[in-house]
């Protein structure tokens, strides 16, 4: 079940999302260092949350194909604005009900998303139902627990509209991946945005 209220806020912000991404550029940058030597031209790519593309541009060069999705129309109608390519396309899907045929993809990437979800555990059943055996899971994601603690930044996010489910430190987001099927390949830190992000790449065990 989509959030709708979440929904609403993702919708009203698509057309300020990217000009805000901007100033973290460099540690997106870095996010995709760490993502990119998992990456070859035969590959066929899904990824969830994809916003207005921030991670889809810089990313789909290295793979055969890559469908960029989210559930905010209008972050899909941003993304479209920036150019579609040959192997780069954006569609609306729902992360937690998808319409692709199983074992499909041979990487799936979700980034910042999981902890604002109110189900995440319905995404990574799809998340790993889409997967092909031994496929990669990108999970890019807010630790909220790691580092500083940023109430002031958290309430006013909450006064803005943008709800957080979840809040994980790195040790309980890599439980967490691995409680649906996982197994971590390996976990960075990056710091520099709102909170450090915790790259985890994991691979689906058949």
């Amino acid at each position: 079940m989509i959030d709708k209220s979440n929904k609403k806020f993702w919708d009203k912000f698509a057309k300020l999302y990217a000009p805000f991404m901007k100033k973290d550029k460099g540690v997106y940058d870095e996010v995709c260092e760490y993502i990119i030597p998992y990456l070859n031209k035969d590959m066929n790519v899904l990824e969830l949350a994809c916003g207005s593309g921030q991670l889809s541009f810089s990313l789909s060069k290295h793979a055969k194909n890559w469908i960029g999705t989210d559930f905010s129309e209008q972050m899909i109608m941003e993304a479209k604005k920036r150019g579609e390519y040959e192997n780069l396309t954006f569609e609306t899907a729902d992360a937690t009900s998808l319409s692709f045929p199983n074992e499909k993809f041979d990487c799936v990437l979700i980034a910042n998303a999981l902890h604002i979800m109110p189900k995440p555990d319905e995404a990574m059943k799809e998340i790993y139902r889409v997967l092909k055996p031994n496929g990669i899971l990108f999970a890019p994601t807010f630790l909220w627990l790691e580092g500083k603690q940023r109430k002031i930044i958290k309430n006013l996010m909450s006064i803005l509209g943008f709800k957080m489910y979840q809040e994980w430190n790195k040790e309980e987001f890599e439980d967490f991946i691995e409680e649906y099927g996982f197994s971590t390949v390996e976990m960075k830190l990056v710091y520099g945005g709102l909170a450090p992000i915790g790259v985890l790449i994991a691979k689906k065990i058949s």
